[in-house]
């Protein structure tokens, strides 16, 4: 097989969550222009249904939206089922629905916490059971967590005090490994991406009022692009990454080793 053909995705079927914005939009266009079709879901429809008309219009692919929280299993059931009404398959998840809270950790409320825990955590594990039975049946798939770099340890609480959030994606990470380990007979890759600092709507505030610092500490000397994140959500869905499971795949500009 040639090299690029390990990294077409045509004929395949993909679930982005938080698909209507963000990095979950630059995601979803990166594996239609790899040829998937792609099912975008997230609590905002109007938003969904917008990226879908344009990966239909623009990439040539099928694709739907849907209204969903992932914190709700019947909305995550009804997604996955009206994905395999459409598409008789389910061949790629990106658990990319996250929410976020920042406040010191002594001041941090209950419910603030509760909440991020629910989307990102819960979320992640409810999407993943729903998709993962299908893909049990199947004997393939390709399961993409979306952590953080914010995941991996500490952050300097004038750059991010945010310990909920931080909390979750730590959790994210060692569920992707536990997963991998276990779903790995399955012939299911489960592999995370951690990404750094991206200028989206959910860090705009972190942006405002730490950007000079993040890009200070960050060696390439830049945040995220439009662009940054498409080659890994691309190989990481396709057969490039076939030996490759149980891993966390950081896109933050070197900001980790610093």
């Amino acid at each position: 097989m040639h090299v690029l053909d390990l990294f077409k995705l045509n004929g395949k079927t993909a679930i982005v969550t938080g698909g209507g914005r963000g990095l979950g939009e630059q995601m979803a266009e990166a594996l239609a222009e790899a040829g998937a079709n792609v099912v975008v879901c997230s609590r905002k429809l109007e938003s969904c249904e917008e990226v879908s008309r344009r990966l239909i219009e623009e990439k040539g692919v099928r694709s739907l939206a849907f209204q969903c929280d992932v914190s709700n299993p019947t909305d995550v059931q009804d997604v996955v089922d009206g994905t395999l009404e459409e598409f008789g398959k389910i061949d790629i998840l990106i658990n990319n629905s996250g929410a976020t809270w920042g406040a010191p950790a002594v001041d941090m409320p209950l419910e603030a916490w509760k909440k991020v825990m629910d989307v990102n955590v819960t979320g992640t594990f409810l999407m993943s059971q729903a998709v993962g039975r299908e893909m049990i049946k199947q004997q393939s798939g390709k399961i993409i967590n979306i952590a953080s770099v914010a995941g991996l340890g500490g952050v300097d609480p004038l750059i991010m005090d945010a310990v909920g959030y931080h909390a979750s994606k730590g959790a994210v990470i060692t569920f992707t490994k536990d997963l991998a380990a276990k779903w790995g007979q399955f012939n299911i890759n489960v592999n995370a991406i951690a990404p750094g600092f991206f200028p989206t709507k959910m860090s705009k505030g972190i942006m405002d009022t730490g950007g000079k610092m993040i890009k200070e500490r960050t060696p390439l000397d830049r945040f995220g692009t439009d662009y940054d994140l498409k080659g890994a959500a691309v190989f990481l869905a396709s057969n490039a990454s076939n030996f490759v499971t149980g891993d966390v795949l950081v896109v933050d500009g070197g900001t980790h080793v610093v």
